[in-house]
């Protein structure tokens, strides 16, 4: 089974009476308290070593105003002036040297106790120690840092298996892992060329190696809800260790790693030796993406999940069809695609669908389809004849079309092969449902409706009818062994419910209520309502979303652990290939720090400096994130 995963028991946050946040030692060691921050939130932070900081405002301390000077006023005698001009131009003779050398970085920092006897909890205060941590995100759960550093040789530095770890070379997830990780690491550097050779360090990190713990460590599985993300990384010279029970925390835990390590001005690439114990607050961390109003190129769909994993969310929502467009290319009815998609183009082919999955799971992303019904379908009915109601106007149809019907046998025959494809082409244990906005007008309109409705004994009851068909297709996607996600209508207009659907709860009134109300009932929850991304507005709204406590409803501790997570919801009326990633990150980031990382972390100061270096980093990395406020990042002046 390899080294066990310390017990959650030792990452208990406490509090000083000040407000000052303890933070755990991994383990059970002492804890000590986390620096506060000064920087006032908006100020542009000052720019880090990684690269990724913004530029300084105002004035500050310059290099040279430091105690190695002389004291103002104090005059030189001539023996001192001539031993300065000495100096100076040995100075000028020596530059060269240092420029060319890629083992010195700006000065090796002076010897520190050896890691454990002075390791400071939180992110340190030393300028060398603090730039690479002042950009970490999320934030990990415990967190131990010196300020003894040590540098990595891209020639030399391997990301390898490390003994007794149940995966190896055959794992492909890992393998694929170690290639991205190092391009990320190293790939965007302005020092790399081909064929250059680092020489000997005096403090070299020379490997990272990953220790999977399971029996079964997952390599040729997908990511489940009950997936274990927690991970355990040492860093000390010579070696680093990261250890995980499955995969999927070596994958989160490979992401903090490729964060701690930064490039100093002269080339040279740094760690300082850390210990870091880290899992996710909750387990369902999304991002929806909407397809339907606009055709997203599977490029776009592919460069935001890189963006998921960089802020180690594990649950794409993809909302693939819906009223405007129908670009799901079926097995079963292909008509659904070739009439309902906007044109030939606009589709995902199967190849496409199983491309987006693997390369989800490949970075631990769980791919969850929505197939809304009985509403927003009306992109469904151009391409499967009497699938939609006729609506009427008086006693004589209107020629346009309402909702799925409800009332029609072939319907539910439909629907059943329908689902049968969807079950087998994603492999997720959950579907997304929908079930929510539906109008009642079209129904109300239909003889046909009505008559349906005094049969079954609903009377005037629109919401006895959807609940009627919502239950049918609850039934024939539970024939499937699937598990159902459906939006909170389906709840509140009190459909029957297997125990283990998930509800989710979007609308923004009164979330907190809703959340209770679902929890009461022993549902599992997750919460949308806080983050719809399509609204913007001027300004940090980053900031709000952050703010966000998704366990800030009425109810017993029983029904807090029944909400497992949330999601950030890009809904496409505006948003297509052109501004769907600078819109979603890194407003998006706020909400992955606030579903990975432990409620004590609030601090909107630390927060700022951090993920403004975090967005740097992604800009780096490909990702075209906006900016937070003004400022800069450090590689835009390379090129």
């Amino acid at each position: 089974m390899g080294s066990p995963l310390p017990s959650r028991n030792c990452c208990i946050r406490l509090s000083k009476s000040d407000g000052t946040p303890l933070l755990p030692v991994p383990g059970g060691g002492r804890c000590a308290a986390r620096p506060r921050r000064e920087a006032a939130v908006g100020a542009v932070p000052r720019p880090s070593r990684d690269g990724g900081g913004g530029a300084a405002a105002g004035a500050g301390g310059g290099s040279g105003g430091g105690g190695g000077g002389p004291a103002r006023g104090r005059p030189r005698s001539a023996m001192g002036r001539a031993m300065g001009l000495a100096g100076l131009l040995l100075g000028l003779l020596l530059v060269p040297a240092v420029l060319l050398s890629t083992s010195l970085g700006r000065g090796d920092p002076p010897p520190e106790p050896e890691l454990g006897l002075e390791l400071e909890l939180g992110l340190g205060e030393a300028p060398l120690a603090a730039a690479a941590e002042d950009s970490l995100w999320p934030l990990p759960q415990s967190l131990r840092t010196s300020r003894r550093q040590l540098q990595l040789a891209p020639d030399r530095f391997q990301l390898v298996h490390g003994a007794g770890s149940s995966a190896g070379p055959g794992c492909g997830i890992l393998q694929d892992a170690f290639r991205r990780y190092y391009e990320y690491i190293f790939g965007q550097s302005r020092w790399r060329s081909p064929g250059r050779r680092w020489p000997s360090l005096r403090r070299e990190l020379s490997q990272l190696q990953v220790v999977i713990a399971a029996p079964e460590p997952g390599c040729d599985s997908y990511p489940r809800l009950a997936s274990s993300e927690a991970y355990y990384l040492t860093i000390t010279e010579p070696v680093a260790v990261l250890k995980a029970d499955e995969v999927w925390g070596a994958l989160r835990g490979l992401e903090t790693f490729s964060q701690l390590v930064h490039e100093d001005d002269y080339g040279s690439f740094l760690v300082n030796e850390s210990v870091i114990y880290d899992f996710p607050r909750f387990a369902h961390r999304g991002i929806l993406l909407d397809t339907s109003r606009h055709y997203l190129p599977l490029k776009s769909i592919l460069t935001n999940l890189d963006a998921m994993a960089f802020n180690k969310f594990n649950v794409l929502h993809w909302h693939i069809v819906d009223d405007q467009s129908f670009p799901y290319q079926s097995m079963y009815f292909p008509e659904l695609s070739n009439k309902g998609a906007y044109s030939y183009n606009h589709i995902y082919t199967p190849t496409d669908v199983r491309l987006v999955i693997e390369y989800a799971r490949l970075r631990g992303i769980r791919v969850i389809p929505e197939f809304d019904t009985p509403g927003h379908t009306q992109s469904w009915g151009k391409g499967q004849k009497d699938l939609l109601t006729p609506c009427y106007n008086g006693e004589q149809p209107s020629g346009s079309f309402g909702p799925i019907n409800p009332i029609w046998n072939s319907t539910y025959d439909f629907m059943t092969k329908f689902f049968k494809e969807i079950s087998s082409v994603f492999p997720d244990a959950y579907i997304h449902l929908g079930g929510d906005e539906v109008s009642f007008d079209c129904w109300k309109s239909n003889p046909d409706v009505k008559d349906f409705m005094k049969e079954q004994g609903f009377g005037i009851d629109y919401a006895k009818l959807e609940s009627y068909y919502i239950q049918k297709i609850l039934d024939i996607v539970s024939s499937y062994n699937k598990g159902y996600m459906v939006w909170q209508e389906v709840f509140d207009n009190k459909a029957q419910l297997k125990p283990d659907t998930v509800v989710e709860v979007w609308m923004a009134n009164n979330y907190a209520h809703e959340l209770s109300s679902v929890t009461q009932a022993g549902f599992t929850a997750i919460l949308a309502a806080p983050w719809y991304l399509d609204y913007i507005s001027y300004g940090q709204d980053w900031k709000k979303y952050y703010s966000v406590e998704p366990r800030n409803f009425p109810g017993s501790e029983k029904q807090k652990k029944l909400l497992i997570g949330g999601e950030a919801c890009l809904w496409g009326e505006f948003v297509d290939a052109t501004n769907l990633t600078p819109r979603l990150w890194p407003r998006a980031s706020a909400v992955g720090e606030r579903l990975w990382s432990s409620s004590n972390v609030t601090d909107l100061q630390d927060a700022y400096k951090r993920l403004s270096n975090h967005r740097c980093r992604m800009l780096r990395r490909g990702i075209a994130a906006e900016p937070l406020f003004v400022g800069y990042c450090a590689h835009e002046a390379r090129g």
